[in-house]
């Protein structure tokens, strides 16, 4: 049998949060709590539970509990049943890319979703590049030289929150320069993924010249309309930043998915 991550592993359930909240805000700090015990593990899958429960659990009032049970049925992590409660479903139901639930396993199982995350980002990536080289307006082409300029004059600081900002303008930039809707909503899923590289401490203070002269090299072939170049730009630049990442998730299990 392969190897499969544990979620049980996890932290505690949340403490109550009644007396303090996210950002002022009970609705996110009780979705935000209910959300991670999902993915963690500490509300297992098959768990069934009632808003009564979650009400006293983290001391808020029923009302914010219904509109965060609503968040939660429509990402796929909780089904109400009635006469029963709420039904904790598996990770195979949930909206796995959708930009919640990437943020809080990227807090549960951060090595975990980091590699599955990143393997996606290298597969995806390079064809976006490519579209964008056909595609791409010279405006939206422009734009793009723009923000490689930048992360080089960013990195050459040593400003990782700055690098950090303009990479991600960056790279939302190319997913969407090429005309494909889906390729341009993975845009928050790589904000996530460069967010989390950068907290956990896997972000050079300075960038290696290599991959900023390769976000030039794929803004220029953009540019140019040369989308083999520009595919290959960017397959060099995901395969350093898979090859700097990998020691990050060595040794982790694989998830599974059937």
């Amino acid at each position: 049998m392969a190897d499969v991550e544990d979620p049980s592993t996890g932290p505690a359930v949340n403490q109550p949060i009644g007396g303090r909240t996210a950002g002022g805000n009970l609705h996110e700090s009780l979705l935000n709590a209910v959300g991670t015990d999902i993915v963690t593990g500490a509300l297992a899958p098959g768990t069934v539970i009632r808003a009564e429960e979650l009400r006293v659990r983290y001391e808020v009032s029923l009302s914010v509990v219904r509109e965060v049970v609503r968040v939660l049925e429509s990402l796929g992590m909780v089904k109400p049943i009635r006469r029963l409660g709420l039904v904790i479903l598996s990770m195979q139901e949930w909206t796995i890319l959708d930009p919640l639930v990437v943020r809080w396993r990227m807090v549960a199982t951060p090595a975990v979703q980091l590699r599955s995350l990143t393997e996606l980002r290298v597969a995806i990536e390079p064809q976006a590049a490519y579209l964008a080289a056909i595609h791409a307006s010279v405006d939206a082409a422009e734009e793009i030289m723009r923000l490689a300029a930048r992360m080089r004059a960013s990195g050459s600081k040593g400003d990782v929150e700055a690098v950090l900002d303009v990479d991600i303008a960056y790279h939302r930039a190319v997913l969407r320069a090429g005309g494909n809707e889906l390729f341009a909503s993975f845009d928050t899923v790589v904000a996530e993924i460069l967010r989390g590289r950068t907290q956990a401490g896997l972000m050079p203070k300075y960038p290696h010249p290599d991959a900023l002269q390769w976000h030039f090299d794929v803004a220029d072939a953009i540019g140019n309309g040369d989308p083999d170049r520009a595919h290959a730009a960017m397959t060099k630049m995901m395969d350093r930043a898979f090859t700097e990442m990998e020691d990050a998730w060595e040794g982790q299990p694989r998830l599974r998915t059937y």
